[in-house]
């Protein structure tokens, strides 16, 4: 179990080095050759990882008896920060491109409109880019009990970027996700309810 720790441990550091990474060089790419980039593979990966973060936790609650599943929980933070940061790298590049046209979109109606499911495509952006910058010891500290409750808008990136992607694209992949994590949520919720019960009877 100690060399399993330890592998976790190395994972969530080669991770977070691939998010910083990814945040340095991935904008500029992007923003000056996107030709050469394949956004269908990031956003995939992107959602992929998406679905290890909110998957992981449900599973630990329904399996307490596989003792290697809770540990996997610590990989949240590394596989949420690097798919947080392949977004925020493509809000980035359309800043690099036109920062006044990015943010004056921002504060325009068109850009938050229901109709065209803009508003969700845009709130899974905002959700990822708080959850990004608030991924550190630092902000922990600061925030206190606050950092927990932002830290939830992890369902808001994950459902807001996952219709948006099924309903425009037709992506049965992201739908799977999201039956799959919805299902095993409260499967969770019940589990530990009723174990919560059984304690204080």
């Amino acid at each position: 179990m100690k060399l399993y720790l330890t592998l976790i441990k190395n994972t969530q550091l080669i991770l977070l080095t691939i998010s910083i990474a990814l945040l340095a060089i991935l904008p500029t790419w992007q923003a000056l050759a996107p030709d050469t980039l394949s956004t269908t593979i990031l956003f995939s990966l992107a959602h992929t990882s998406l679905f290890f973060v909110m998957v992981i936790r449900p599973l630990a609650d329904l399996l307490p008896q596989y003792s290697f599943v809770r540990p996997l929980v610590i990989l949240r933070k590394g596989v949420g920060v690097f798919s947080a940061a392949i977004i925020v790298s493509f809000i980035l590049s359309k800043i690099i491109m036109d920062a006044g046209g990015y943010f004056e979109n921002l504060l325009s109606l068109n850009y938050w409109s229901l109709t065209s499911l803009a508003f969700l495509a845009h709130s899974a952006d905002v959700a990822a880019v708080l959850l990004l910058i608030t991924s550190n010891n630092l902000s922990k500290k600061m925030l206190g009990r606050n950092w927990k409750r932002i830290q939830k808008l992890s369902y808001v990136y994950f459902y807001a970027s996952g219709i948006y992607v099924f309903v425009s694209f037709g992506d049965t992949l992201v739908l799977g996700y999201m039956i799959i994590v919805t299902v095993l949520t409260w499967l969770a919720y019940l589990s530990n309810k009723q174990r919560a019960l059984l304690k204080t009877a």
